[in-house]
């Protein structure tokens, strides 16, 4: 049997990024995936569905410029699927990873021994031996248990990214950043579209004030948002011109032509052999997505089965630490700074804590809080609404949260990940010179607002209270 370093099981960007660290530190390689190399985010996520969104804020600026067939022909491009074909071409990913070395295979992985990893491809079974195995399998969609759903073909993220026909209305179920990007990108080319959300917030794991903005820039835009009902029944092509029908919660009904599923992700692990790791596969023991990559002697898990969350970087990240650790480096993972980024209009973007999670912690925290539309920035775009928010723990005088909602919250809030990360002081952060009139520059005056805070409250502890 071929002997390597590391088997990654799994080749999206978890595993990606593991094969490529390991083989710049010399270490033998066999990757394998059971669809396309690349993963999701390229072919059938963070790829396409940035490039509808942009397409469809260019088609709602002016329809007579950028129509769907664009739209379409432009996303196929972007993940390299040809106009005949039915699915994206991952070559563009398999070349990269042989020409450093490593072993590609295109096949279904399963661990047969501590050690041994059984690779079923092109129609052949085989064995490899493998001192570290990493799981990198990702997630799919999660299919919630609503009666009558089983009888419909609904769609999930590959569906909505992959679609070349825009469906006469759109149903979504789950505001997460998946379901309110996609409702967006549908709903400007012209798509009668509902968001159903179980909560009383759209994207729940986001800042409040993020939710917030998202929520009236969907509506804004027409999308018909449903708070605090859920799906309890389906029942297929019952609606008006065909429509499905879906009864809600709270006794409510929403219809659509297509149903995009947004409500969760579920971890492909139980069927890959880690009972020969000792990890519980039967469901009884939750599995531990708390991040530590390493499950047990040579079996590391990393990607969005490992958690804490799910993003793509936090995947790319985590391949790499994986990597390292196995390898001997003295370090573990560190998600204290770990951003999230929903590419919305506008954007929404959100790292560390809010201030009520810091409070939870114990933390003595206060928040300051500038609207977007009414700073320099914002009056030069023409902004409707926006905000830019710190949270400041005071004992330490650092940044422990940070959220913004803005057209370029994605990137104005990497100045806040740094600080949180490094635990740069609001007194640097403060005498720190920004451009003027940038979103850091809002950021700049924050940092003074809340060094000014910081010292009254030094002066007179009473005059100063969280929020």
């Amino acid at each position: 049997m071929d002997q390597f370093d590391f088997v990654i099981i799994g080749a999206g960007a978890a595993g990606e990024a593991a094969a490529f660290e390991a083989r710049h530190r010399g270490a033998s390689v066999a990757i394998i995936d059971r669809r396309w190399v690349g993963g999701s985010c390229p072919h059938i996520g963070c790829i396409p569905s940035k490039s509808l969104l942009a397409s469809a804020g260019r088609h709602a600026s002016n329809p007579a410029t950028w129509s769907w067939r664009q739209a379409s022909e432009r996303r196929d491009w972007m993940i390299n699927r040809k106009p005949d074909a039915a699915e994206p071409d991952d070559m563009a990913h398999v070349e990269p990873l042989e020409k450093v070395g490593a072993v590609v295979y295109h096949g279904e992985a399963e661990v047969a021994d501590r050690g041994v990893v059984e690779v079923r491809h092109d129609g052949a079974i085989h064995r490899v031996l493998a001192r570290n195995v990493v799981v990198a399998v990702g997630s799919h969609s999660k299919v919630p248990p609503v009666r009558g759903l089983e009888a419909i073909e609904v769609w999930t993220n590959r569906e909505a990214t992959l679609a070349r026909e825009l469906p006469k209305s759109l149903l979504v179920l789950g505001g997460g950043p998946t379901g309110c990007e996609l409702a967006q990108a549908y709903v400007r080319f012209g798509v009668p579209t509902t968001i159903v959300q179980s909560g009383d917030r759209l994207m729940p794991t986001d800042h409040p004030r993020n939710s917030a903005v998202v929520a009236d820039a969907l509506r804004e835009d027409g999308v018909d948002v449903r708070l605090k009902a859920r799906a309890v029944a389906a029942h297929g092509g019952a609606g008006h011109d065909g429509a499905h029908v879906v009864d809600l919660s709270d006794g409510s009904t929403a219809e659509g032509h297509a149903i995009l599923l947004a409500v969760g992700r579920s971890f492909p692990i139980d069927d890959l052999g880690l009972e020969c790791y000792g990890v519980d596969t039967s469901g009884e023991t939750a599995f531990p997505r708390d991040g530590r990559l390493r499950v047990a002697d040579g079996l590391w898990v990393i990607g969005d089965p490992a958690g804490p969350e799910l993003h793509t970087h936090q995947a790319h990240y985590q391949g790499e630490v994986a990597v390292r650790m196995a390898l001997g480096d003295s370090i573990r993972p560190d998600y204290r700074a770990l951003p999230r980024a929903s590419y919305t209009d506008p954007e929404a973007a959100f790292v560390g804590v809010s201030l009520e999670q810091a409070q939870e912690a114990g933390i003595d925290a206060i928040e300051l809080t500038a609207d977007f539309a009414s700073s320099a920035r914002g009056y030069g775009i023409m902004a409707k609404r926006g905000h830019v928010t710190i949270i400041v723990d005071r004992a330490s005088r650092t940044l422990v949260g940070a959220a913004m909602a803005c057209p370029d919250a994605s990137a104005a809030i990497h100045e806040c990940v740094l600080a949180i990360k490094a635990r740069v002081t609001i007194d640097v952060l403060a005498d720190t010179i920004h451009a003027f009139p940038s979103t850091s520059r809002i950021l700049n005056g924050l940092f003074a607002d809340a060094r000014r805070a910081l010292h009254a409250s030094s002066l007179d502890p009473g005059s100063v209270r969280g929020g």
